[in-house]
This record gives C-alpha cells, structure tokens and sequence, in this order.
C-alpha cells in the first residue's frame, strides 16, 4: 500500500514545486518591473523672482528636497540667456549643503546687468554633487527645474 502511495505523492510534490517555482517568477517579474519604474525621487528648483540689486541681477530660487536624502554639495552651471536668445553669462551656483525633506532659498547675482535684459535661464549641467549614493548624472536627472509667476523661464 506504501509503495502505490508513492507515485501520487511525487506528482503532487511535483505539482507543488512548479506552482511555487511559478509564483516565484511571477513575483521576481513583479518586483523587478516595479523597481524599474520607480522614479528618482525629484528635486525641484524653481526660479522664484529676479530682481535688480545695484548694477547686477539677483536670482532667487527655491529648491525642494521633498523627499530625498540629504545633499553635501551640489553645484549647478548656469547660462543667463538675453531676451533676444543669445547666450550672455555663465555661473556656477552651490546650491548645497541641502538637508533631507527641507525647502531652501538661494541666490546668487547673475550679471552686471538689470534683471529686464535676461530673457530666460538654462540648467546647463549639475558640475558636482555629493550625497549618500549621489553622482553627478543622477543629480541632474532628479533635478526639475520651474519658473515662479512673473519670472523668467528656468529651464533644462
């Protein structure tokens, strides 16, 4: 009696195996397309308002590190570009140390010009960064770059 058990036993044991090695699959497809949608948790960094201090242009932004880990250091290359489209001036802009979950406001002077003469403001490139799993290249693409009401377009 044992031993005509034995055949039934082994099928099912055999069934088993391919329905848990298949659920496995599925499971490893699942999670494995889920990570590879999953966004880098994004960076705004807004243009909020120029204005003219003296004889240069001050930019004002604001950055939101809404849900990402703190940042050291993160330097932006900027070009100011004039309201005719020619490119007049080029700044780099350390934007850090930015801590995790914390909005910030920066600025810098962009020209010895009126705020009137800069027709739009390009992220050009992200020239360091450095944080927890951090590189150059995932700053840039975290990086979302906007323009407040009334400002000049900030864009990538």
């Amino acid at each position: 009696m044992f031993t005509q058990g034995m055949p039934w036993f082994r099928a099912r044991l055999g069934h088993f195996a391919l329905d848990l090695l298949f659920c496995l699959a599925i499971s490893f497809v699942m999670v494995a397309s889920a990570l590879a949608q999953a966004p880098e948790t994004p960076l705004r960094v807004e243009l909020n308002k120029l204005e003219t201090v003296g004889d240069a242009c001050r930019a004002i932004l604001v950055v939101e590190n809404g849900k990402g880990g703190p940042i050291k250091s993160m330097k932006l290359d900027l070009y100011a570009f004039d309201t005719d489209g020619v490119a007049q001036k080029r700044v780099l802009v350390e934007l850090g140390p930015l801590a995790a979950r914390k909005t910030v406001l920066r600025q810098f002077d962009i020209a010895p010009a009126p705020c009137t003469q800069v027709g739009r403001l390009l992220l050009n490139d992200v020239v360091a960064c450095e944080g927890a799993d951090l590189s150059r290249e995932s700053c840039l693409e975290r990086i979302e770059p906007a323009s407040a009401k009334g400002a000049a377009p900030f864009v990538r």
